[in-house]
């Protein structure tokens, strides 16, 4: 008789909503999951770590709107872990907060289901702590505790003790209250709360979109009504929240609220997000380059075999390095291969890139063009100067061509191509509903991927909205040929001086 064959369900919380707060193991797990069962509260960004080729199911719940319920869930969970699945049960913030995972951990072991239990960063904990607040002080309290406000409040109902909480906590939070906070507040002062508690409510806690409401127990409730402020929500009470005068922090980033659409490859716009995100910016992906090796070899391999009797070797991009030596390494070979060639790049995150190789680079002209090489060789003998240039298969010609005026051999080797991918339906969603505040684009090719990939009436809508920020001159140049106004251009062109630069064009609105 054949034995059912049986997977093993991971229930992992994926943090309070930004990515950095994930746990190791979480990331690690989701990598390697063969379907991923996630909810509305955990980060998009997230699910970029999972594997291409992974099942990916939204069963998002809100309120008066449940994509699933909670049974249909559990069954999709004992289901795909029946079909001998490796599945991560992602959800937001700790399982075992007011997520559930205790039930659906209860019936995975009632079905003999292997399981995990990976805890993730609590909202209750860390919206707090990013609006400035620590649940305990030493100056305020030394007990707090979490409630769910997700459930209509009775006075007697066994499992909330009004009076303890009321008299016997020094800091509250509660989790999904929103809707209940006339509620919470009547039964709070009702037990012995004094009226003139602190309150704070923060939304979208540690995104992008976090924003806080600071009052006391007797007039919060207006101040919410009149400001609009709706769920998802931490409410916290207590004296605690006095503090977070001094030690509001995060709502403070020069970029928060602001909205940056990034038009890199998605491998390349890794350091552009992260840089960003650290400002305070909430960043959109829309990849326009997928960048790609040559199907013709033959220049490029014949280069590799004869690096050794070049002059010079010029790397013009990152991306160059990449595919050379990514070809390098195809051919059975190593960095000996270049023998005593010199080297030279067009801006310092290319020279890095070389570094990764353990390669000292002997030329990185200030000026972050070709028009910097340029000026740097004009002051040598270029006579009979062998030159190999490995470089995408369209690009501009203004270093070959010079060099070759200054009497250089110029081998020019097609390592990469770029080509336009398919924009996802998500990007293009958002694109279409939220308010853009910045476009970045890191060079012509994304500007002119842009306008093929993406919808003309939604490339209209974010032009009107949004600021122009371009990495350099030659990429300005781009955008302004296509109708643009380029607000934003670094000194550098490189990815800190365009974000230095961003924060900058913001700075002077105030």
């Amino acid at each position: 008789m054949q034995t059912e064959k049986k997977g093993k369900v991971y229930l992992v919380g994926a943090g309070p909503g930004d990515p950095g707060l994930l746990t190791l193991r979480g990331k690690e797990l989701i990598e390697k999951a063969e379907v991923i069962i996630y909810d509305r509260l955990a980060s998009p960004r997230i699910m970029e770590f999972a594997n291409p080729d992974a099942e990916k199911i939204y069963v998002g719940k809100r309120v008066g709107k449940h994509v699933a319920n909670q049974q249909e869930i559990n069954d999709l969970i004992l289901q795909k872990a029946k079909e001998g699945k490796r599945v991560v049960r992602l959800k937001g913030g700790d399982p075992f907060i007011f997520g559930r995972g205790g039930e659906e951990a209860q019936i995975l072991a009632s079905h003999g289901i292997p399981f995990e239990i990976v805890p993730g960063v609590t909202s209750a904990i860390a919206v707090p702590a990013y609006a400035g607040i620590p649940l305990t002080h030493r100056s305020y309290t030394a007990s707090v505790a979490f409630i769910t406000g997700h459930r209509r409040f009775d006075t007697k109902e066994a499992d909330v003790d009004w009076e303890g909480l009321a008299k016997g906590v020094g800091t509250l939070v509660f989790l999904m209250g929103m809707t209940n906070l006339p509620n919470i507040v009547d039964n709070l002062i009702r037990f012995g709360r004094s009226p003139d508690t602190p309150v704070a409510i923060i939304r979208w806690g540690t995104t992008p979109l976090q924003e806080s409401l600071t009052g006391t127990l007797s007039d919060i409730v207006s101040k919410v009504k009149e400001a609009g402020f709706r769920p998802p929500a931490i409410i916290v009470v207590g004296d605690v929240c006095k503090v977070r005068e001094d030690l509001n922090w995060f709502e403070k980033q020069p970029l928060l609220g602001k909205k940056v659409l990034v038009t890199r490859t998605r491998q390349q716009a890794s350091e552009l997000v992260r840089l960003l995100e650290r400002k305070g910016a909430g960043c959109i992906e829309c990849p326009t380059i997928e960048v790609r090796q040559v199907e013709d070899l033959s220049i490029l391999d014949d280069a590799i075999k004869n690096a050794s009797n070049f002059d010079w070797i010029i790397f013009t991009s990152p991306n160059a390095v990449k595919f050379f030596f990514l070809r390098v390494d195809q051919l059975g070979m190593d960095v000996r291969a270049l023998g005593n060639a010199k080297i030279a790049t067009v801006g310092s995150s290319t020279a890095k890139a070389l570094e990764q190789h353990h390669i000292r680079v002997d030329a990185v002209p200030d000026d972050f063009r070709a028009e910097g090489l340029l000026e740097f060789f004009s002051k040598k003998d270029m006579t009979g100067k062998k030159v190999l240039i490995p470089r995408a298969v369209k690009a501009r010609e203004i270093l070959p061509e010079g060099l070759r005026e200054m009497g250089a051999e110029v081998v020019v080797a097609p390592a990469y191509e770029t080509v336009p991918p398919q924009v996802a339906p998500q990007t293009l969603e958002l694109l279409e509903d939220e308010k853009i505040d910045v476009v970045t684009f890191t060079s012509s090719s994304t500007v002119n991927n842009f306008f093929k990939a993406v919808p003309e009436h939604l490339v209209k809508k974010v032009m009107d909205q949004a600021k122009i920020a371009c990495i350099g001159p030659v990429t300005a140049k781009t955008a302004e040929k296509r109708g643009l106004k380029v607000d934003i251009l670094p000194e550098k062109s490189t990815i800190p001086s365009m974000v230095e630069a961003i924060e900058k064009s913001f700075s002077q609105e105030t």
